[in-house]
């Protein structure tokens, strides 16, 4: 099979059916995660969060339909209705978000920002706030900070949302022009949401990439004779160009990245070399995050991972973004075994 023979659709019911985790996070609980006891930000990490699950109601308020959908200033705590996970890549914020999805009474929304952006463009915001405003949950990994049309956008859905007594647990990215992958963006997020600030507390996860903790680097890419080798012995595999790959990504909506490799057991990049420009690289990112989401293992030819996005782009304000996939894709490349 080649992903880019794929061109998957996804109806504005599935829209709203489909924000449950991803299948990596399925089984996650607080119980399962580890924390570090050289960290303790991880162990008061997962109480709070389990404590933010525990007063989420089971039932919805009821409230007249004005104060619903315009909100009700001062009927709920400072901080009660929002929770934001602070921390760099790789200290298990999405395990944390995950497990607090999967503790708190339904109905329940869990989706990426791009997911979220993209349900609003598909059935309007208004129906987009009606959908939602029955959730006693709403959880967005990854909200994008560097998009501040699309950022103004989901701000005035959650005002509307919480204005309506729905609880929001979130993690986000860093702004662009705020460099370093240890960076707390605390501060970033609540100005951006200022007009919500109030609405949410902070829960800050300190420590190291767990992915890599203690762990050899990634495995050196594979000649193009045992990548399709490998594709022809693994069933539900799939084998695409790097080049072309690319391309098609580029036809592609983000939200319609997890679609595409729904159901793949192993993919296959042949000549794998640094992104060409800007934009190639963020689709990679999204799609770095789709494939790790559902746990697809990745094999290559060509040009080392660590190489895929260029010193340039890695010294820019999308620094972050650029190495959280690298330690992804480091990973999925581990869990890779060539036929």
């Amino acid at each position: 099979m080649q992903l880019t023979d794929r061109f998957p659709e996804i109806g504005p019911e599935e829209l709203i059916t489909a924000l449950v985790p991803p299948p990596r996070f399925d089984a996650v609980r607080f119980s399962t995660y580890v924390p570090d006891p050289g960290e303790p930000s991880q162990a008061a990490a997962v109480a709070a969060c389990s404590a933010f699950a525990g007063r989420i109601p089971a039932q919805a308020p009821k409230r007249p339909l004005l104060r619903r959908l315009f909100g009700a200033a001062g009927e709920e705590p400072a901080g009660s209705l929002g929770l934001y996970l602070d921390g760099g890549f790789g200290v298990g914020k999405t395990h944390l978000l995950a497990s607090l999805w999967h503790e708190a009474p339904g109905p329940k929304a869990y989706g990426t920002f791009v997911e979220l952006t993209h349900l609003v463009g598909a059935l309007g915001f208004a129906e987009a706030v009606r959908r939602l405003s029955g959730h006693r949950l709403l959880a967005i990994d990854e909200f994008e900070l560097d998009d501040p049309g699309d950022t103004m956008l989901v701000t005035r859905l959650l005002r509307e949302l919480t204005g309506a007594g729905v609880r929001v647990a979130t993690t986000s990215n860093t702004l662009p022009g705020k460099l370093g992958e240890g960076r707390f963006a605390a501060d970033d997020f609540l100005r951006e949401i200022s007009s919500l600030a109030q609405r949410f507390s902070v829960v800050r996860v300190d420590g190291p990439d767990y992915r890599h903790r203690g762990l050899p680097e990634a495995p050196p890419p594979v000649d193009d004779d045992i990548l399709l080798s490998s594709a022809e012995a693994n069933p539900g595999s799939t084998l695409d160009d790097f080049g072309a790959l690319c391309a098609h990504l580029a036809r592609l909506h983000p939200s319609r990245y997890g679609r595409l490799v729904d159901g793949v057991s192993l993919v296959h990049l042949r000549d794998v070399r640094p992104a060409p420009d800007q934009n190639v690289a963020l689709r990679l990112v999204a799609f770095a995050d789709r494939l790790y989401d559902r746990a697809v293992p990745v094999l290559t030819s060509g040009q080392p991972l660590s190489g895929l996005f260029t010193d340039e782009m890695l010294q820019g304000g999308y620094r972050k973004k650029y190495l959280r996939a690298v330690s992804r894709l480091t990973a999925l490349a581990r869990e890779a075994v060539p036929a």
